[in-house]
């Protein structure tokens, strides 16, 4: 990807066609609105290799498990977000040819494709020579609305250039579609209605409805219906000049029962259609270009003296902006967003450990919180899940992959010991609530939250006769190149660190939210005294793994028992390695697929002394092979608080540019729309050096030599921050409230 891409601050912009690509190209230049969103397929129809997509946000299907080795606990499905109707469809005939424009059997003599980030307005232009030799110049433009959020836009303009022709305009709606990962190539979706302008369709199992309405315009052309079955087309025969462009305007109404009642789909569709037309295409870019303005004054990063890096973490902020805006606390952030069918537009623990504090330093603490309450109004799912693998009393275990609660993934070392994902929630809440000061939320939802993880913890732990202390066993920990070890030294600490934090909090609550406190008390059947010394107690005799000879904490029992071999002693012919070695070879050797050690010390860097997280990141981060997104950041953010320029850069670089310049060789299965949120973490982070000290915010920058400034907002407890950096100084300028701040460790009243 990284030789057809140009370089631009603020645009995504692709020269040349080259089939090849097609997928990949697809991924990158995905567009949404939060609650739905697509690939960057083409309007008209494509022959050639390519993956279709477009996906409303809450819309899934539960698609039956199929393992041969089904174990007590297992899912009976994974629930996946399906493809639903391709609603952009738009495209040309010309004179009597056969077929219309598809441009894997017409000669492509010029392609731009560009993506606007200001705006989210995707737009190509092509210039096409017809199999009867007509040439063509295409231009196309649509978005999907951020203030209009049931409503997709589309303009298609085309113009003979070497004689005169008649052109025939098609406008159409295709419902019958398929996933790329279905089993069988099965049809998920079935037909309710189907009327000349609209279809309404209906999910199988789920039973989820959609209804998609279009209104055509086309200046001179006066539109048929040829509607059929799952099938809306409208078409409009016109004569063309040479040079004369010919325009057609399509608004769509898309409208779902997640917000209508099922019988009211089709009017409500169908308005929001006719209100789009009614208002014209060129207000609605109006609208679209002044709400996306709105989200850059408080979410842009600015980056002087790298193009490179800024395109990259523009990409990544915009990305995220489109993936999720909070207006319905039923929805969260898919791994893919809406750029892929890959895991299915679940949850994971992405969210919680990267995430959260994108959206709340960017948009404000109201999105954020909403991403919490997605958690709490799923507890009871999460205690479910528990009980099904034999965890009782209100242990709460919440699912590695969910989109209702439940979990649906199928790989037993996932799914039974990825069980850190838990720690993740708590450290969220720890996250938000130290940041917000917002403790009105621990006695509304988040001590109930906390005390469940924590009990789930007490029984998950074993005391251990022989060593004396309490263990934990049979887990596996973000590097997933392990399964089924002892004692991993994360897991362990975000364990009794969570259980610690989860009596702390139901103390506060108690003395400070007494009648909250009683409501939880009598709802959890909670005994505080109890429960939290036996918490406490396990904190003060579990087993960390130690080796003390080098200083490390051992990732898990036996880690040095493998051949310590370092990433760079790698053939490069053979990484990744999860593409070219056997499990076996990979759980065997000492490489790691990402940050694991090294995320419990990003995650509780206050609890160790520089010594000791530098003695840590030197022993593994050589070990390490980067092959997930979450990696690089992690890596990032703690070499620059090291110190270690030249490598924060590098991991800077993979972690902002990873899709882009496609690095795991996967760009085409969509982009890592999670990991997105580390490439900011990096950035503020990293080089900002953004942190929280003892309830104050701080900031000790660390610009790379490359750049010359640095420029980010913050949304701090009711008040905007703007942080200008550069290598001589640090400005900071606020909106709001004075507020107490820590810059190069002085601390001022700004």
């Amino acid at each position: 990807m990284k030789h057809c891409l140009k370089t631009d601050p603020w645009m995504l912009v692709e020269e040349g066609f080259d089939p090849a690509r097609m997928k990949a190209s697809e991924s990158l230049f995905s567009i949404g609105n939060g609650i739905m969103g697509g690939r960057g397929n083409f309007e008209e129809h494509y022959s050639g290799d390519s993956m279709q997509g477009n996906y409303i946000g809450g819309v899934y299907y539960p698609d039956k498990t199929r393992v041969g080795w089904w174990k007590n606990g297992y899912p009976e499905y994974f629930a996946k977000v399906l493809n639903s109707a391709f609603w952009i469809g738009a495209e040309v005939t010309v004179d009597d040819e056969p077929e219309a424009v598809d441009l894997a059997k017409c000669e492509v003599r010029e392609f731009r494709r560009e993506l606007d980030f200001r705006c989210s307005v995707l737009r190509r232009r092509v210039v096409l020579k017809t199999p009867s030799g007509v040439e063509l110049e295409l231009e196309s433009e649509r978005f999907v609305s951020m203030r209009r959020r049931e409503t997709g836009v589309v303009r298609y303009a085309v113009r003979p250039l070497n004689r005169a022709c008649d052109l025939t305009f098609a406008a159409y709606i295709e419902a019958d579609v398929r996933n790329e990962d279905a089993n069988y190539d099965e049809l998920f979706w079935e037909e309710v209605v189907t009327e000349k302008d609209g279809v309404q369709c209906r999910t199988k199992k789920s039973g989820f409805e959609v209804a998609w309405f279009q209104q055509v315009e086309l200046e001179g052309g006066a539109m048929e219906d040829h509607t059929e079955p799952w099938r809306v087309r409208q078409t409009a025969r016109v004569h063309c000049e040479q040079g004369e462009w010919k325009t057609l305007y399509k608004y769509v109404g898309i409208c779902s029962s997640l917000n209508h009642p099922a019988g009211e789909l089709v009017g409500a569709a169908r308005r929001a259609a006719l209100d789009a037309r009614r208002v014209g295409f060129g207000e609605l870019l109006r609208e679209q270009t002044e709400a996306w303005g709105e989200r850059w004054h408080s979410g842009d990063v600015v980056i002087e003296g790298d193009e490179r890096a800024q395109q990259g973490i523009r990409f990544c902020i915009f990305m995220l902006l489109q993936t999720y805006t909070g207006v319905d606390s039923r929805l969260n952030i898919g791994p893919k967003g809406f750029t892929g069918e890959k895991y299915g537009g679940v949850t994971y623990w992405d969210t919680e450990a990267y995430c959260l504090m994108f959206y709340l330093a960017t948009v404000g603490r109201d999105v954020a919180r909403q991403l919490l309450i997605y958690r709490y109004n799923q507890l009871d799912r999460a205690i479910e899940n528990a009980a099904k693998i034999g965890f009782g009393a209100g242990a709460a275990l919440y699912p590695m992959v969910t989109i209702n609660g439940e979990e649906c993934h199928n790989e037993w070392e996932i799914t039974f010991e990825e069980i850190h994902r838990n720690g993740a929630i708590a450290y969220a809440v720890y996250n938000y609530v130290r940041y917000t000061q917002d403790c009105d939320y621990l006695a509304e939802y988040g001590l109930e939250v906390l005390l469940s993880i924590a009990r789930f913890w007490a029984q998950r732990i074993t005391w251990s006769e022989a060593r004396g202390k309490y263990v934990l066993l049979g887990v596996t920990g973000p590097n997933e190149y392990e399964n089924n070890v002892n004692n991993n030294w994360y897991t362990s600490y975000i364990a009794c660190w969570s259980m610690r934090y989860a009596a702390e909090v139901a103390r506060w609550v108690r003395e400070n939210r007494p009648a909250d406190f009683e409501r939880i008390v009598k709802k959890r059947n909670f005994d505080c005294d109890a429960e939290c010394a036996r918490w406490e107690e396990i904190n003060r005799n579990m087993y960390f793994a130690e080796d003390e000879k080098s200083g490390i904490f051992l990732q898990q029992d036996g880690y040095l028992d493998k051949e310590q071999i370092l990433a760079k002693d790698l053939d490069p012919a053979e990484r990744p390695v999860n593409q070219h070695w056997s499990w076996d070879r990979i759980l065997r050797s000492c490489f790691i697929k990402q940050a694991d050690v090294l995320q419990g010390l990003y995650f509780f860097e206050d609890d160790f002394d520089l010594e000791t997280i530098r003695r840590n990141y030197l022993f593994y981060e050589p070990r390490t092979l980067h092959e997930s997104s979450l990696s690089p950041c992690v890596h990032g953010i703690l070499a620059a608080r090291l110190g270690m320029e030249e490598k924060a850069y590098e991991m800077y670089l993979r972690t902002a540019r990873l899709d882009l310049d496609d690095y795991n060789h996967e760009a085409e299965e969509g982009c890592h729309v999670t990991s997105m949120a580390g490439s900011w973490l990096s950035v503020v982070e990293g080089f900002g050096g953004m942190r929280m000290h003892d309830g104050v915010l701080s900031f000790t920058p660390k610009l790379p030599k490359e750049w010359t400034r640095l420029a980010f907002k913050i949304n701090y407890r009711g008040r905007v921050l703007s942080v200008d950096i550069t290598h001589q100084k640090v400005e900071v300028l606020r909106e709001g409230d004075p507020v107490e701040l820590e810059i190069n460790g002085e601390r001022k009243t700004i």
